[in-house]
């Protein structure tokens, strides 16, 4: 049956796209819009913040591929969805961002709350466009999941100007039907390419990016590994694509100093890039001398840098491709070669910050006891700051999207509310948001969403009152810090305020047992846990000595 305004064609577009949750806060002019999805099975969630709408949408589109859906009203509402727009096209993650815009009878002129928001959000977005009729609705509905969700996922922005929230939909307008095409098959010449130069090869390594995650390729690289030997290092965002007790898993490469995981690139003269895209981190650090032989395999071409001058491009299915290049290596023997102690390395630092009982907590037990509370499918968001280093360096990861970082952009505020989505997505996962006490305060408002939405929710707060990352970073560079120290609220009665629980560590033994406590509670729970960050240069400077040796 057709619809009988436009914001109710808007809305069965939404369901016909398979939406079931839509992030954000109305205005008054997309009040019809609000009001046809709350009629509708699509949930809206109400945030206390756009921004933090933004990246419940995102984080959603990143753990289920399909795109995630925010809204907003137009001026101020609409941008600060930026942010998490700007994310998720950095990151690969597909969303649709929705906002209310004047109508046409005011869009060419000086008026209120009017800003040229389709040329605002352009540069950050795949496609972005403005509503010029309810004829427009089905088509441009279409094209704009399709473009999130094909080739290379991103963000996509309309604009619904008000005149098109309230009109009538002429009759017999209906959502389009979903035909997402994908090219699944690699090139037979590229893949008889890539074998011939795996088999010139003495020491190839593997990197495994965020398109590996995206595209499931985890028991194809897996099997790759295993029959051949070849190690496998992931980036930030491809944490967890092959599991961290794989026999060939080496870590994940992306640390700001020459760490463990960069030990297996060192002598390596093929890298075999798997769903690896350069917003991740500068190839320069694997490839410094740009004298590596490199094989991308994606959905789509390589972009272009001196250090990823690649020999071989490979385009179709990531899994396929990798089935394909073994079965045209059947038969061959690689060099025997035993995996780099990379993985050694890593699990020797992880044991002894389990063992670590010093308060402040070390950050290698924070971590230690974070993996121990979690299951190995179970989801933590880790923000960015300090505390993303040690993270991404040692938190085994055991399956894709269960450790999620934003590396695109590098966002802080993005996990706290980003957790909400990820609950809302995997409904049956535990969910811990690891954020450090710069990035709480930017969303903690997010903690009243999540009690009135009653979506379960931990927030572990990793708390040293300043910007450790930047202190870290200055203290490496100038020898010296400034103008990174704050002060925080009592986070326990903080989140008590909101209706939450909340829990303070005083010494290292109480951090597991109540980190399980909250995440076995189906409300939401506030964690401080109070961390020494003088371990950040301890690391720094034991990688440099190592790195000396090696």
């Amino acid at each position: 049956m057709s619809a009988s305004t436009a914001a109710k064609l808007m809305v069965q577009c939404l369901e016909s796209e398979g939406v079931t949750v839509v992030f954000g806060i109305p205005g008054e002019e997309n009040i019809h819009f609000t009001q046809a999805l709350d009629a509708s099975g699509i949930r809206y969630v109400l945030t206390r913040h756009e921004q933090a709408a933004s990246f419940m949408a995102e984080m959603y589109g990143r753990v289920t591929g399909s795109a995630g859906v925010m809204s907003a009203t137009l001026g101020p509402g609409a941008i600060n969805l930026q942010l998490g727009v700007a994310d998720a096209t950095t990151n690969s993650t597909p969303v649709v961002a929705l906002s209310a815009q004047v109508g046409h009878d005011r869009d060419y002129k000086e008026s209120h709350q009017f800003v040229d928001l389709v040329s605002m959000f352009a540069p950050i977005t795949k496609w972005s466009a403005s509503m010029p009729s309810p004829r427009a609705i089905p088509e441009m509905f279409r094209k704009a999941f399709k473009v999130a969700e094909t080739e290379r996922p991103g963000a996509v922005y309309l604009a619904i100007p008000e005149d098109v929230d309230e009109a009538a939909a002429e009759p017999g307008l209906k959502p389009l039907p979903r035909n997402v095409v994908r090219a699944e098959a690699p090139s037979p010449a590229q893949l008889r390419r890539a074998a011939d130069l795996f088999r010139q090869a003495k020491k190839p390594i593997i990197l495994a990016g965020h398109g590996a995650a995206r595209n499931d390729a985890g028991k194809a690289l897996a099997a790759f590994a295993d029959r051949f030997g070849v190690p496998v290092a992931t980036s930030f965002h491809g944490k967890g694509v092959v599991p961290d007790d794989h026999p060939y898993a080496i870590g994940t490469i992306g640390f700001m100093r020459h760490d463990y995981v960069n030990f297996g690139f060192d002598d390596a003269d093929l890298v075999i890039a798997v769903g690896y895209e350069l917003q991740e981190f500068d190839p320069v650090r694997i490839n410094p001398q740009a004298d590596k032989n490199i094989i991308h395999i994606h959905r789509f071409p390589a972009e272009v840098d001196a250090h990823y001058s690649i020999d071989v491009g490979i385009e179709g299915d990531l899994s396929s491709s990798l089935d394909a290049l073994a079965a045209q290596l059947d038969g061959y023997q690689p060099p025997t070669c035993p995996p780099p102690r990379v993985r050694a390395l890593l699990d020797e630092e992880l044991r002894r910050g389990e063992a670590d009982d010093r308060f402040p907590l070390a950050p290698q037990r924070i971590v230690a006891d974070t993996r121990a509370a979690l299951g190995r499918d179970d989801v933590v968001l880790v923000d960015t700051g300090a505390l993303k280093m040690w993270m991404a360096r040692l938190y085994p990861t055991y399956a894709p999207n269960t450790c999620l970082i934003s590396n695109g952009l590098s966002t802080m505020g993005f996990a706290l509310p980003g957790a909400l989505g990820v609950r809302l997505a995997r409904p049956q996962t535990k969910v811990l948001a690891a954020v450090g006490d710069g990035a709480f305060l930017m969303h903690s408002q997010e903690i009243e969403t999540a009690v009135r939405e009653n979506i379960p929710l931990v927030v572990l707060v990793w708390e040293d009152n300043g910007y450790g990352l930047i202190e870290w970073k200055m203290d490496l560079e100038l020898g010296k810090h400034s103008n990174v120290a704050f002060g925080n609220p009592d986070v326990v009665r903080y989140a008590g305020s909101f209706g939450a629980k909340g829990y303070r560590i005083g010494s290292a033994g109480e951090l597991l047992p109540t980190l399980r406590k909250a995440l076995a509670d189906d409300g939401v729970s506030v964690i401080a846990c109070p961390v020494d960050y003088s371990e950040n240069l301890r690391l720094t400077t034991r990688l440099g000595e190592l790195d000396a040796v090696l």
